[in-house]
């Protein structure tokens, strides 16, 4: 029961026992007034009437009149003359009937009926006695209209006092209402502060006690952040530019390359910034930094428009861009757009001379390693160097194959015709509890599509097409009506997730088209986790906190994939607010010893997710060592090759 109730009954009752207290009183004071009066009333009539008659003792005519004119103003039940022998002379009668009084009234407030005597006197000797008994019929009427006026006033008063004094309690205790508010925004780590203090002294001191605690938390996990973030950065992030460093990069781009899930292709291009010696020398190492800082901008906006890239400062001069899943035809292409916009700081005064950057490209299509992508890179360096300003070479690594690569019109077509057929295969990988791998936690459902000759393309191959062709709502839509026709009794698991291109969300019709799936969802379909890639849904954070919002509404969950991928800062945890977090398997596949700085990033991320109410999933988890570092590191669940490899749901 509310603290809002109990004060109210307990002031009703107070209320109540006044009530009943002061009723009693009342009728008790009223009904020995009554009393005091008939019994006053009854022998004043006796003396007077004794008196009147004395003047006229034998006039019996006399004596009947004035008798009678008492009698009939109907207040006596009975009015007797008596000779001193005791013989009746005289006697008028009234039968008690009382009007207006309920019966129990009566029966339970019996009044004593007083009775009155006087002697009527002839001179010296006693000519008679006067008897005269009160009706109660006046009295009863008295009391009971009095006492349903008493009752009618407090019964007013009681409706009044919980009226106001309901929705002066309700004011009362509103800062009660805000401080319950403010705890349990505290437990989900949102910091309110009341800004209007109540002047209640009691809980004045309990608003301002509240305030400084929520203070302190948000210090502490302001704190927690910041050490978390400074350990990252000083572990993966150049210090000068604030992207990726070589060993970010070296991690992210194995992780990639080592994925047995996935049609390994993409570009990897190294770009080296000329004149920096000639800067130091000539204008101070402040202009070389500056001009460091500009190109890595730069890079960083074009990173923004290629999902999934990976830029990094390799060494001094060197940068890395590597752009998984894009095919080799778009090597020249985008090659030639870096190098216009580097070439672009010349306006900026702050290059040695016109030629900014060589750019040296590896475009492949099959299974590589990082060494013979930074050779291959590194060849195709020295043949831009020498061919002039500002130029790139494409070098490519190839399957031997006599296979066509698609260009853009050929993948519309063949994306549209993967609509239209819905040729779509769903495979699952499980996601189980870390200290007990028997305990599924839910599927995480891929999908890929299936070209004309039956070749299966991995998401990572079709995703970024169909954004540019701004065919991936579309492609996403068909995906989840394909994901919700799966059987949760069939599947083992109540829950499934499913990853979510963050540019569908810009799609307004997209978005209600989910909400009223998801209010008409079959009986058997699966809970839906949507999980969005960390780099996108940072991009896009506005969007994804309003359709978690829709999600969540309909009983489902939000989640994020790759974490910590882009180096995207914690504070956006807070700020989304997923279920769940996936570390990328890039900070994985590194856990080899006690020193590791994975590990410690790993802790970190776990500490602050789970003060949040965060659940920490490791990705990519592949052997027992690694397994055992996640454990103590304190992680919730993980996924990976050590527990299964993603396998083809039948169609039902």
């Amino acid at each position: 029961m509310t603290l809002y109730r109990q004060l109210v009954i307990f002031t009703m009752s107070l209320f109540l026992i006044l009530f009943v207290g002061t009723w009693f009183a009342k009728l008790e004071s009223t009904r020995s007034f009554l009393t005091d009066q008939l019994e006053s009333h009854a022998q004043d009539t006796a003396s007077s009437l004794a008196l009147a008659i004395s003047q006229y003792p034998d006039d019996m005519v006399s004596t009947e009149t004035m008798i009678n004119a008492i009698f009939d103003r109907g207040y006596y039940e009975t009015i007797r003359f008596i000779d001193p022998n005791g013989k009746i002379l005289m006697e008028r009668n009234l039968k008690v009937v009382i009007e207006g009084v309920p019966s129990w009234f009566i029966k339970l407030l019996p009044l004593k009926v007083p009775e009155a005597n006087a002697f009527v006197t002839a001179g010296w000797r006693q000519a008679g006695t006067i008897y005269v008994k009160s009706h109660a019929g006046y009295a009863y009427n008295s009391l009971w209209q009095d006492i349903k006026h008493t009752t009618l006033v407090f019964v007013l008063c009681g409706i009044f006092i919980l009226i106001a004094g309901g929705f002066g309690l309700r004011m009362l205790l509103r800062p009660l209402v805000l401080v319950e508010q403010q705890a349990d925004a505290l437990c989900r780590k949102e910091y309110e502060i009341q800004t209007k203090i109540p002047r209640t002294r009691e809980l004045r001191r309990i608003v301002f006690v509240m305030n400084r605690m929520t203070e302190k938390v948000k210090e502490m996990f302001s704190e927690q952040v910041i050490q978390a973030e400074a350990l990252r950065e000083r572990a993966y992030n150049d210090t000068l530019t604030g992207i990726g460093n070589r060993r970010y990069f070296e991690g992210q781009v194995t992780a990639y390359l080592d994925n047995k899930d996935i049609d390994i292709k993409g570009i990897f291009m190294l770009i080296r910034i000329h004149g920096l010696e000639i800067l130091n020398e000539q204008r101070g190492f402040l202009i070389a930094d500056e001009l460091l800082k500009k190109v890595a901008s730069l890079l960083k906006e074009t990173a923004a428009e290629l999902a999934g890239s990976i830029l990094a400062r390799l060494s001094g001069s060197d940068f890395g861009l590597f752009l998984p899943d894009y095919p080799s035809s778009d090597a020249d292409r985008l090659s030639r757009e870096v190098a216009n916009k580097l070439s672009s700081l010349t306006a900026a005064n702050i290059t040695a001379s016109e030629n900014v950057s060589s750019i040296g490209v590896c475009a492949f299509d099959r299974s590589v390693t990082l060494g013979q992508l930074l050779a291959e890179a590194d060849l195709a360096l020295a043949t831009a160097t020498q061919a002039g300003t500002n130029m790139w070479h494409v070098r490519t690594i190839v399957e031997s194959t006599t296979k066509i690569p698609f260009g853009q019109n050929q993948w519309k077509e063949a994306l549209e015709k993967v609509l239209k057929d819905r040729r779509i295969a769903l495979y699952s990988q499980p996601v189980v509890k870390a200290i007990d791998m028997n305990i599924l936690l839910h599927l995480e459902i891929f999908s890929r599509i299936i070209l004309g000759e039956g070749e299966i393309i991995n998401a990572g191959v079709f995703i970024p097409i169909a954004e540019r062709l701004k065919l991936i709502s579309a492609l996403d839509r068909l995906i989840i009506e394909e994901v919700i026709k799966l059987d949760r009794n069939k599947l083992g698991t109540e829950t499934i997730a499913v990853n979510l291109s963050p540019s569908s969300l810009r799609d307004e019709s997209f978005v209600q088209w989910i909400q009223q799936t998801l209010v008409n969802l079959p009986e058997n379909a699966p809970m839906v986790i949507f999980e969005f890639p960390e780099f996108g849904a940072v991009q896009n954070e506005n969007l994804i906190k309003s359709f978690g919002a829709i999600i969540r509404a309909h009983g489902h969950k939000l989640g994020l994939d790759h974490y910590g991928q882009s180096c995207g800062n914690l504070k956006y945890l807070q700020s989304l607010r997923p279920d769940y977090v996936k570390i990328d398997r890039a900070y994985t596949t590194e856990l080899k010893d006690e020193d590791s700085d994975s590990r410690f990033f790993i802790r970190s991320i776990c500490s602050v997710a789970h003060s949040i109410d965060v659940v920490v999933i490791a990705e990519g988890v592949e052997t027992e060592n690694q397994l055992q570092h996640l454990k103590e590191l304190n992680i919730d669940a993980i996924q990976g090759y050590i527990i299964d490899s993603s396998k083809p749901i039948a169609k039902s």
